[in-house]
């Protein structure tokens, strides 16, 4: 039995530094020093980063944080409530950034604010109650809203920054898992099936090129190699054409396996791209591939009744 690898274990694999978290090695970067300055810097790219996987219409200025929380008030109708709590979550992150911005800029000009300040307690109050109504946000796709990613920006604000690194590494092994899960869902759900025997390759090859581009941060050089080859991945598997023995199968069972290989791939996509898990959207599509199975048969099997 192999000896299990501790979390944080570095090493180089394939010439590139990693770092071992969950059972995945991923690439290493260095966090930078701990000072408010490098702070500011990573929680704005982590609320630019929040509001580009989110959906259109909530990246609500800090300024208009009191009419945000008076529309959400004053709505009752529950649909219409959620895009007001969303606003009003976008408001709040915003408002936080703008103090800690504040905050930084006198520490730069030699006037030192401590943590107990008011300014930082009510900076970690908006960050609180932000990550709070971050459950009526959606993914811009219509998913779930990714409540991981909510999450990051007052992670940022209260731990060290060497261990927000940590804890992002952590984010982005078991986005790794949902990817080699849903993959594999896939291929035991089709590609049993003779007629999708040439699409496991295929995905295999997208679920590879997908995690790499999820431990790669995008600033990296290198992301000019990733991306296309990820892209490209993708492409081919939507170009995917069943063998000609599909003729065989009734239309409807072909556009059923259709609309999984896309869901799967789009997922995979937002996987990637996110770098967070999506375990919801990850249990819809397990649950879409069992209603598959249910409906069609196992591979190779005819179900009495019904078109096989």
């Amino acid at each position: 039995m192999k000896a299990e690898i501790e979390n944080g274990t570095r090493r180089q694999i394939k010439g590139v530094d990693s770092v071992h978290y969950d059972g995945y090695w991923i690439r290493y970067y260095e966090p930078p020093q701990d000072t408010l300055a490098a702070k500011k810097h990573l929680i704005d790219v982590l609320t630019k980063r929040l509001f580009h996987h989110t959906e259109a219409g909530i990246n609500t200025p800090g300024e208009k944080l009191d009419e945000a929380r008076a529309a959400y008030e004053r709505e009752e109708e529950p649909t219409r409530k959620r895009v007001n709590g969303a606003m009003l979550a976008g408001a709040l992150f915003n408002r936080a950034t703008d103090i800690f911005t504040m905050v930084v800029e006198l520490e730069q000009k030699g006037v030192l604010i401590s943590r107990q300040n008011e300014l930082m307690k009510q900076c970690g109050d908006y960050f609180q109650e932000a990550l709070e109504l971050g459950k009526h946000v959606h993914h811009y796709s219509g998913h779930e809203g990714i409540d991981e990613l909510w999450g990051e920006p007052l992670k940022a604000f209260l731990l060290p920054v060497s261990d927000f690194y940590d804890s992002r590494y952590m984010k982005i092994a078991q986005a790794m898992r949902d990817i080699d899960r849903i993959t594999k869902q896939l291929e035991q759900t089709l590609c049993k099936e003779p007629v999708y025997a040439t699409l496991k390759p295929l995905f295999r090859e997208l679920a590879l090129e997908a995690k790499t581009v999820c431990e790669t941060l995008r600033k990296d050089p290198v992301m000019f190699e990733l991306w296309p080859h990820f892209v490209a991945a993708g492409e081919a598997v939507l170009a995917f054409a069943p063998e000609a023995t599909a003729a065989k199968l009734p239309r409807a069972r072909n556009d059923a396996g259709k609309r999984i290989i896309q869901e799967a791939k789009a997922l995979i996509g937002y996987l990637a791209s996110a770098r967070v898990p999506m375990t919801k959207s990850a249990v819809k599509f397990a649950a879409r591939c069992e209603d598959y199975l249910e409906q069609y048969g196992k591979p190779g099997r005819k179900r009495s009744g019904r078109a096989a």
